[in-house]
């Protein structure tokens, strides 16, 4: 498996189980402005960061994590919000909830490592 195979892994299921669960949400206008704005999200960052992964420049590969990293903290948003207004249960949430934070840890960890450190 080449070097970040495995995060691109994660970050495509993480776009599926997004998809799920905003299919469970409910037909409202709250359910349905929560969906688009997780739809959006939620799913950008799998291809933003197929797009770092073939980044031109380092410049361009540090403007492409950072929107990851940008996307899945609007996420956690978006999660939180969901959770707190109890349109959908926390068993549904909490895992996907966890991955997106684990999601950010790591890219936020590469971003620091892709710089030299504490940068």
């Amino acid at each position: 498996m080449a070097k970040g195979d495995d995060i691109q892994d994660r970050l495509i299921n993480f776009s599926v189980e997004i998809i799920k669960l905003c299919e469970k949400l409910p037909d409202t206008p709250a359910g349905k402005h929560i969906a688009n704005q997780l739809l959006r999200s939620g799913t950008s960052p799998a291809p933003n960061y197929g797009e770092a992964r073939g980044a031109e420049s380092k410049r361009d590969f540090f403007h492409k994590l950072g929107v990851v990293l940008k996307e899945l903290n609007e996420s956690v948003i978006w999660l939180e919000v969901t959770k707190r207004s109890s349109l959908l249960s926390a068993q549904i949430i909490l895992p996907i909830l966890d991955e997106c934070g684990q999601l950010s840890k790591i890219i936020s960890s590469s971003i620091s490592t892709a710089r030299g450190g504490n940068k």
